[in-house]
């Protein structure tokens, strides 16, 4: 079974960092775009960052120039780095993979079950 793992959320002062990170547990034939996602309290989730696995990286405007999204391709791990964080960056993040478990099946989105980020004022 394929399955999302996330870690690194807490609790941080406004401008402190934090790094998250997610790993895809169990056996995949292969993953394509990861992704950072961000639900504030009562809003709906919001992609934050997006890496290819060409390696194009897209950040939605709020974040650019403060947060990276990275990836290690051997361990099928993926990071988002957070700086400079403020407030409006509390929430769940949930990372999502574009996996393909055995050929020929086609690239699917994977989900994780979310870490908790809070920025405190």
């Amino acid at each position: 079974q394929v399955q999302l793992v996330e870690s690194g959320g807490g609790l941080v002062q406004a401008g402190g960092s934090l790094r998250l990170s997610c790993v895809v547990s169990g056996t995949i034939f292969g993953l394509h775009t990861t992704r950072w996602y961000h639900q504030a309290p009562g809003k709906q989730r919001q992609l934050v960052a997006q890496l290819t696995l060409a390696g194009t990286e897209t950040y939605a405007e709020g974040v650019k120039g403060r947060f990276s999204i990275s990836r290690n391709y051997n361990t099928n791990t993926w990071y988002l780095q957070m700086n400079k964080l403020e407030p409006e960056d509390t929430g769940v993040y949930i990372c999502s993979g574009d996996i393909r478990r055995t050929p020929p099946d086609s690239f699917v989105a994977y989900w994780g079950q979310g870490t908790q980020v809070t920025v405190s004022s």
